[in-house]
């Protein structure tokens, strides 16, 4: 094959499944996305044009990552691009050594689910470019997520490249069979007819997994009825920007943004009121937390509605307790030998208690750096995009926020991307789900636009409302259907008030969580030992 052949084939393949993607992608082409990959990999594969392909994925799709570091963001999109590299050559030499090219397709299923499982669970994830995401701009197609969570897009997706492929080639050889058998009848008119392959099964079989799992999602959008009694919030948007305001302004300036545009929806009804992550930048230390000013105010407001919490994000730092020095969170004082943690948290304030949770699910980059031996020097180098620089200490568990015989689970910005993590709060009694995030970072692109549209997703799987505050971006209120009801403009402070449903049930995928990618990191552990020993057996029979 042609090296332009291919660097067309790769290429389109990219541009194809960005074309797809969140929050205009038309997505339909995700159905189609891979087929230009899976010719290249079954007739001339190589290594550097099938990343080509997820270079320009990466590329087109998280490009806005820029505005916030450049540097940072040639690496994320080249590192991405490499492990999703190595995941197809995987599926490819697999494939070659278990079934000699000629069939196995379902391994690209079974290594794709396994490599986002681990982007979900390692410590450089960014489970952003699952495909399963593909779907949350079209959140009524995908009303099954409740049973299988994203990883029954994944799966969808690729079973359609793959039956696309298989129906094309077969399509092709048919008509090539034809072509040769008419050549051949002009001289034998003995040949059977009925030797000219037929691909109305392969059809028949495509049309169902296209459109079957649409009809039954379909049906479940228009059946579903929310559950729960009905709950009023108020979520604000304060709209400071993050490169110029958010760390220079006075605590009294920042508490004036948010409760300005607080206080004129504020009824007896309310039961809460959300500001979004970090609004809070005044350096709290958690062992004198009732002697800031910000808190001090929150609870003067609160005091006037005596039904209300109200719920917002800080920074936070705590002294280190002793023995715990060496903890990879733990900072040095520069003059003096002592240690403190960081936090991004959130904290429920009534008039006469707080409780908090700090941020677990930690931005690579941003928040954290791996702790491997090699780059712990690094730890202390995050970026500055939440106001704390630096390895943040992660709370141990998902801990909910109480009030008023409610439990709601306070997802801090990169959270609400983690499907199996947010059911660990619904599992613990949230029956809504808070989204406290800052979104600003990344101008007007389409990076907190898709982040919006990933709650979506979070509502589906676990039938709960979601409340979401962003510092700018876009807040608003989604619905156990994964319906936006109401929502903000970009760049705007305001904020909103509305009435969502809470929910004390359980849905199949709450209880058994991402059992999909489970079941694909044992099948690509057994997969991996057959081809060891496939190998290792060739070798001792050459000998």
């Amino acid at each position: 094959m042609k090296w332009y052949v291919k660097v067309g084939l790769a290429v389109l393949s990219g541009l194809l499944i960005a074309a797809a993607w969140p929050v205009r992608g038309l997505v339909p082409l995700a159905f189609i996305a891979f087929v230009p990959l899976l010719y290249l990999q079954e007739k001339d594969y190589s290594f550097w044009a099938s990343s080509l392909a997820f270079l320009v994925w990466n590329t087109l799709t998280t490009w806005w990552v820029w505005k916030t570091t450049a540097l940072g963001t040639i690496g994320m999109i080249a590192l991405n691009s490499l492990f999703m590299t190595i995941v197809f050559w995987a599926y490819h030499f697999v494939k070659t050594r278990l079934y000699d090219n000629q069939k196995g397709y379902y391994l690209l299923i079974v290594f794709v689910l396994a490599f986002e499982y681990l982007h979900l669970h390692w410590q450089l994830n960014w489970p952003w470019l699952n495909l399963g995401n593909v779907f949350s701009h079209y959140h009524s197609w995908v009303q099954w997520y409740e049973f299988t969570g994203i990883a029954g897009g994944t799966v969808w997706v690729l079973a359609s490249n793959i039956l696309i492929y298989e129906f094309l080639c077969s399509s092709f050889r048919a008509k090539r069979s034809e072509v040769e058998t008419r050549a051949t009848r002009e001289h034998s008119p003995l040949v059977n007819k009925s030797s000219i392959p037929s691909t109305t099964r392969e059809v028949a079989l495509l049309l169902c997994l296209l459109f079957l799992p649409l009809i039954i999602s379909k049906i479940q959008y228009h059946y579903y009825s929310e559950k729960g009694e009905d709950v009023e919030i108020v979520v604000v948007q304060p709209n400071l920007d993050p490169y110029s305001e958010e760390f220079t302004l006075t605590p009294q300036e920042i508490m004036q943004r948010n409760l300005s545009v607080a206080a004129p929806l504020m009824t007896d009804s309310t039961r809460f009121v959300v500001s979004p992550e970090s609004a809070i930048q005044e350096n709290i230390w958690l062992e004198r937390l009732d002697k800031y000013y910000s808190i001090k105010e929150l609870r003067n407001f609160i005091g006037k509605y005596p039904n209300t919490c109200y719920v917002i994000g800080i920074s936070a730092f705590s002294k280190v307790p002793e023995g715990e020095e060496n903890d990879f969170a733990a900072r040095k004082f520069t003059n003096a030998d002592r240690y403190f943690y960081a936090y991004n948290t959130a904290i429920l304030i009534t008039d006469d208690s707080i409780q908090l949770y700090h941020k677990s699910r930690l931005t690579p980059g941003a928040e954290s750096v791996p702790s491997w031996w090699f780059l712990r020097m690094l730890k202390d180098s995050a970026l500055d995009l939440g106001g704390t620089v630096g390895t943040l200490k992660k709370d141990t568990e998902a801990r909910t926020l109480s009030f008023d015989n409610h439990n709601v689970a306070a997802l801090i910005c990169y959270e609400s991307v983690f499907g199996e993590y947010v059911t660990e709060f619904v599992k613990k009694g949230a029956d809504m789900l808070f989204v406290i995030t800052n979104d600003g970072w990344w101008g007007d692109s389409p990076g907190h636009k898709q982040h919006l549209e990933f709650s979506k997703l979070r509502a589906i799987e676990t039938r709960r409302s979601v409340a979401r505050s962003a510092n700018t971006g876009i807040s608003g209120f989604i619905n156990q259907r994964g319906d936006i009801i109401s929502q903000s403009k970009y760049w705007e402070q305001t904020a909103l008030r509305d009435t969502i449903k809470t929910n004390d049930k359980q849905t199949f995928y709450v209880r058994f969580g991402d059992y999909i990618y489970k079941i694909s990191v044992f099948l690509t552990a057994l997969l991996a030992a057959m081809t060891i020993v496939k190998l290792i057996l060739g070798k001792q029979w050459k000998h």
